[in-house]
Formats: C-alpha cells, sequence, structure tokens
C-alpha cells in the first residue's frame, strides 16, 4: 500500500542480456527509479532480466497483478535486433495500448537523435497498471521518462480511481 501523498508503487525493469549476466552495469534502471522516486512514487531496487520474452511477460503479469502496481517501466529491448522483445513481450499482456505516451517520447525523441525512429516502445494498461517501455540507454531512458512524467500522476490517479473492471482471475488475456 501506498504511503500517503504518494502517487503509488512503481517497479523497474530493465531489459538486457549482458547487464543480467554482470558483463555490463546497468545505469538505466537505477536512473529511471530516481527519477520516478523524485516524482512521488515509491520505487523498489530496479530488476535485470535478460531479452527474453516470457520471463519479461511474466514479470510485467505479477507486477500488475500480484504486486498492484502503480506503474511500471521497463528500460531496454525496444529496438529492431533480434533479440529486442520487450514491445512483444508488453503487448502479450496489456488489456489496451495508450499510443499517445510512446508516440509522445518518439516524437521528442527524434529531434535529439533520428534514430529514435526505431523504437518500438509502446504504453498501455493491464488491469489499474500502466506500463511503458523506456529505451535502454540511460541518456535515452531518462529523456524519455523526462518527456512522459508530467502526465504519469494524472494518468495513475485515473486508473486508481476508475471501478475495479477485470476480469476474474485465469481468464484475462495474456
Amino acid at each position: 500500500m501506498a504511503n500517503p501523498g504518494s502517487l503509488g508503487s512503481a517497479a523497474v525493469l530493465t531489459v538486457s542480456d549482458r547487464a543480467s549476466r554482470g558483463e555490463f552495469e546497468d545505469r538505466a534502471g537505477p536512473a529511471v527509479a530516481a527519477l520516478l522516486r523524485g516524482a512521488g512514487f515509491e520505487v523498489a531496487d530496479p530488476v535485470v532480466l535478460p531479452d527474453d520474452e516470457e520471463r519479461i511477460s511474466a514479470w510485467l503479469r505479477e507486477r500488475a497483478d500480484e504486486d498492484d502496481a502503480a506503474l511500471v517501466v521497463t528500460a531496454g529491448g525496444t529496438g529492431v535486433t533480434p533479440r529486442d522483445r520487450t514491445p512483444q513481450a508488453t503487448e502479450a499482456v496489456l488489456d489496451y495500448r495508450v499510443d499517445g505516451i510512446a508516440g509522445a517520447m518518439r516524437a521528442a525523441s527524434i529531434a535529439v537523435v533520428p534514430t529514435a525512429m526505431l523504437s518500438r516502445a509502446v504504453a498501455g494498461v493491464r488491469g489499474r497498471t500502466l506500463i511503458l517501455n523506456l529505451p535502454g540507454s540511460e541518456r535515452g531512458a531518462t529523456e524519455n521518462l523526462e518527456v512522459v512524467l508530467p502526465v504519469l500522476a494524472h494518468a495513475v490517479a485515473q486508473l486508481r480511481e476508475a471501478p475495479e473492471e477485470r476480469p476474474p482471475a485465469g481468464t484475462h488475456a495474456g
């Protein structure tokens, strides 16, 4: 349960084969967690998983369904390489997409680096949890999060105030 005055709980996942093997230090996850804490979310330490679609989907489902996180953010796995499976893993668990969030991040990023148009990041909702994909670099993740941070409190408040309309356990898509 969130503390009074908190925007609720948030969970952060970094998706990286190299970081999950200890070959690369994850800086994106801790930077994203720090920004979210600064915005008023309660955030546990980030988790790192390899680019494995099933494991990513399972982690997202657990955070939304079991932990009832208000916000779940991933960093990494959103590009065009065959190992980049975060968008597919995310879409597999979503009830619906919120394309304006991903579109706003891409639009802002393209002005900084044209390769941002290759991002396949998605955003959407599972139950009453907002799920958001960010790029895997520290700079890309924080810049993208800063674009949408001003609307996250409003989005989370709408989801948390909405009556529960999720189908009974076991009947949920994904």
